[in-house]
């Protein structure tokens, strides 16, 4: 048989009784009378009848017709022979025409079938049910696919992003697809039309979305949520719901605009609800929360990093069985940035420091609850008015999909009487961007199961009419080493170190502007390095006198970057105990300048022993030992996975080896709370320079791989259990490591891109970026592709020292591309770095 080959009749008219109704529903048991459209596609090989022009040798489609017609006609059915629902109808047809005994001939091999009701529900044009059968040797039929649509159902929701859009109601235009993979399962479970356009077309007309992709995911989840309510449980069940949302007032020449999306239960995995007391009764099954954070008294950092330690250690600070179990877990999996933003609602008061952390626990909603207040009580919170300072905050935001209230429900009226009740969504979400933001920043596709709209969407409303002055992004240095005596508040428990000093800086996705001048400027790395063999000053600094003379040189810097290990192609192996001798001296030497001497001196001592340092190495046993001699911050250029780390994969064979680095350094970074630098490299800095594989990006190919090759890096540090927080990364897209001359230069002029919000990938590995919204470093300093330009363009022959100048230019352009750090070897280059601050910020 040619599979192509098609006998059709097309929209057969046939009046049925319907047990379902029409516009209204049915009066009591008595069906209504509908008229419904029949079509019919027989495969059948007519190339006989074509060679032959005989009709006798295809399929008698009248036949079929007068069939169908004289079956199901309400002339010769009985009442009793109404159809309880369009599904049983189509069966009826497949019973017609594919059992044996049926008029129709010859015998059909199978047939695909499209029943139109022609007056459906009110608000929608039509409704379909589509079906394929097969006939079976044992002569009975099998169902293989069906179908069950909904077209044109028109609702009335605010939609659009222009300004009149926002002040009345327009037609959205839905078409709707329901394709059940289980065809089987389908004879048995009836698609209940009438019930979910009613709940569509409510829910739709309450929305009040930006965009045509927010609404077509609404309504997605929506339908999947009704036939999962309407499934019986059944694990068998797995529909692919196709939606069309289109706007027929949106363009001025054309019908309108639209947007088609398919979607599957396994696409919106958060949004599949759960019932309260499935999570109390089963606490083997793991949850996904979000809490929100913030603190405004005392150390603020140090508040928050303290509150997630006592978080995943939930048996230390609940001794009661019966609140948090003998079994119970709880794992913090990932973390937003942190934002300073003024207080909201009780204006006198200092600034809070606010994030979310997402979890995963098997600690039940109202017992986890018990277990943050415990935490807050622990570091520190007293007391104090509604809205009033705090020394910590957690607030239980989400938890699944699940809608919960501990009020009575005669209480839920009003959001005065929430103190020491648990609502779940937390009802004030909304309207905090202190909340939105954190929370965005980790799950902005997150469906809110209230207000039926993402995350973002939300945020996005919300900025749109809020008046509140801007939040900072900001990024906090550790002080150490700690103080004698420094202890945790419960054993078992690491210490958490108090505060150095902190850095404010913009949110580069953000269009709003910080709450005052001055406080996103980019900030100076001094690079002190400390070896015999650096590509640029190479024993330069290697001694404490020297490297206290240049230290003091470098006041204006804003962080000493500290380095014992050159990463210059080629240069000579230095062992781990050989560089911790190196390092660890210079970092005590800086931390115990002396304090005495005139008022001048003594001032100009405490700058250099309080500046923020970095420790510049791959290796977890360095980082330690500088960090515990007063270093507050990781540098690292393989980006915790080692000099071995290209190519990086899930099972490349140097996997065993970057996941040891991987583990070690996440553990140091976590353990000391410390900022970590993690650059994009490949190996050796002088080789693996073909980005060609990245050619599909509309940008350059370099920028690319640096977004797929760090981001994938940067995923696993900061997600899962073990990660580090979000708000202690900074990006390096590693200039001068294995780059061209080209790439470097566009990894300057276009270093925005590299955290810019935008897909990467391609085809099903498409994706966010990564990247998108961590703060960037970037080190041109002295780099040899910036001879390799001074001798193309001048004839000029320069080596490290000679190209400051050249520095200086490579400064400005990533100072306008938004970079929040800049590496360099000349403490001067701060006068660059405070004129194009002045230029571009």
């Amino acid at each position: 048989m040619l599979d192509s080959d098609l006998i059709r009749v097309n929209d057969l008219l046939v009046i049925v009784p319907l047990h379902t109704g029409s516009r209204w529903p049915s009066k009591g048991s008595k069906p209504t009378a509908q008229p419904v459209h029949i079509s019919l596609a027989i495969p059948h090989d007519i190339s006989s009848t074509a060679r032959y022009d005989d009709l006798s040798r295809s399929i008698n489609y009248s036949s079929l017709a007068s069939t169908l017609r004289t079956c199901i006609s309400p002339i010769v059915a009985s009442q009793e022979h109404a159809f309880e629902s369009l599904e049983q109808l189509l069966f009826r047809c497949f019973d017609l025409l594919l059992t044996p005994g049926s008029t129709s001939s010859p015998q059909l091999p199978g047939a695909q079938i499209k029943i139109v009701q022609l007056k459906p529900p009110l608000h929608c044009k039509k409704l379909a049910i589509e079906g394929e059968g097969t006939r079976e040797p044992d002569a009975s039929w099998k169902l293989t696919k069906i179908r069950h649509i909904v077209e044109d159902l028109e609702c009335q929701p605010i939609i659009g992003v222009n300004p009149a859009e926002r002040l009345e109601p327009q037609t959205v235009r839905i078409n709707i697809t329901v394709e059940t993979s289980n065809a089987t399962w389908a004879l048995n479970h009836w698609l209940d039309f009438r019930v979910l356009i009613k709940r569509l077309h409510e829910k739709v007309d309450a929305t009040s979305y930006l965009t045509l992709e927010a609404l077509a995911s609404f309504i997605a989840i929506e339908t999947l949520q009704h036939l999962q309510s309407s499934s019986d449980g059944s694990i068998t069940y797995n529909p692919k719901v196709n939606i069309k949302a289109a706007k027929p007032c949106a363009l001025v020449f054309a019908d309108s605009s639209e947007v088609e999306i398919t979607r599957q239960f396994k696409d919106y995995q958060l949004t599949l609800s759960s019932t309260l007391e499935s999570l109390e009764q089963s606490q083997s099954d793991t949850h996904s929360a979000a809490i929100a954070i913030g603190s405004n008294v005392g150390d603020r950092f140090q508040n928050i990093e303290l509150a997630l330690r006592l978080l995943e250690n939930p048996l230390l600070v609940v001794k009661d069985r019966s609140i948090v179990s003998e079994n119970a877990f709880l794992y913090v999996v990932n973390t937003s940035f942190l934002y300073e933003s003024a207080p909201m609602y009780v204006r006198d008061q200092p600034s809070f420091i606010n994030c979310a952390c997402m979890i995963e626990t098997n600690i039940p909603p109202v017992s986890l609850l018990q277990l943050t207040q415990k935490i807050e009580v622990i570091v520190g919170r007293q007391p104090s008015f509604r809205n009033g300072p705090r020394a910590i905050d957690l607030d239980i935001v989400l938890y699944d999909a699940l809608e919960f209230d501990t009020r009575a429900p005669e209480e839920r009226h009003t959001l005065d009487n929430l103190s020491g009740h648990l609502v779940i969504p937390h009802p004030r979400l909304s309207e905090r961007e202190f909340v939105l933001r954190p929370l965005v920043d980790m799950i902005p596709e997150y469906h809110h199961p209230s207000f039926q709209k993402g995350l973002l969407a939300l945020l996005n409303e919300l900025l749109l009419v809020t008046n509140d002055l801007p939040m900072d992004r900001v990024i906090a240095f550790p002080r150490y080493p700690l103080s004698p005596g420094t202890s945790s508040p419960l054993p078992g428990i690491d210490p958490v170190p108090p505060t150095l000093t902190y850095w404010k800086y913009a949110d580069s996705q953000s269009n709003r502007r910080l709450q005052s001048k001055n406080k996103s400027r980019t900030r100076l790395m001094a690079t002190l390095n400390v070896t015999p063999d650096s590509f640029s000053d190479g024993s330069t600094y290697d001694t404490i006198p020297t490297a206290l003379a240049y230290v003091q040189q470098a006041a204006s810097a804003d962080i000493i970057d500290i380095g014992g290990y050159s990463t210059r192609p080629g240069a000579a192996f230095v062992s781990v105990d050989e560089e911790i001798d190196r390092v660890v001296p210079i970092v005590e030497a800086i931390r115990s300048v002396d304090s005495a001497g005139t008022e001048g001196e003594y001032e100009e001592n405490r700058v250099v022993r309080e500046v923020p340092i970095s420790v510049d190495t791959f290796r977890w046993e360095v980082a330690e030992k500088a960090i515990l001699a007063g270093a507050n911050c990781i540098n690292d250029v393989y980006a915790f996975t080692g000099p071995q780390n290209y190519p990086y994969s899930a099972s490349g064979a140097n996997r065993e080896q970057t996941t040891e680095y991987m583990r070690q350094m996440k553990s140091i970074a976590r353990k000391y709370a410390v900022p970590a630098v993690l650059m994009h490299s490949r190996g050796d800095a002088g080789t693996n320079k073909d980005y060609s594989a990245y050619g599909y990006s509309d940008d350059a190919a370099v920028l690319e791989g640096v977004r797929v090759e760090l981001g994938m890096k940067v995923d696993e540090i900061v997600e899962g259990k073990g990660g580090i927080r979000r708000w202690n990364v900074i990006v390096d897209p590693g200039i001068g490591f294995s780059k061209t001359v080209e790439d470097n230069l566009e990894l300057l002029r276009q270093g925005a891109a590299v955290t810019a919000d935008k897909l990467i990938g391609a085809g099903p590995r498409e994706k966010k970026n990564p990247l998108m919204g961590f703060p960037q470093l970037v080190g041109a300093s002295r780099k040899s592709f910036l001879g390799v330009i001074l001798s193309n363009r001048l004839g000029k022959s320069t080596n490290a020292k000679d190209r400051a100048w050249a520095t200086a230019g490579a400064i400005t352009c990533a100072v306008q591309q938004g970079a929040l750090v800049v590496r360099v070897h000349d403490p001067e280059m701060s006068d660059v770095i405070a004129v194009a601050d002045a230029l571009w910020r």
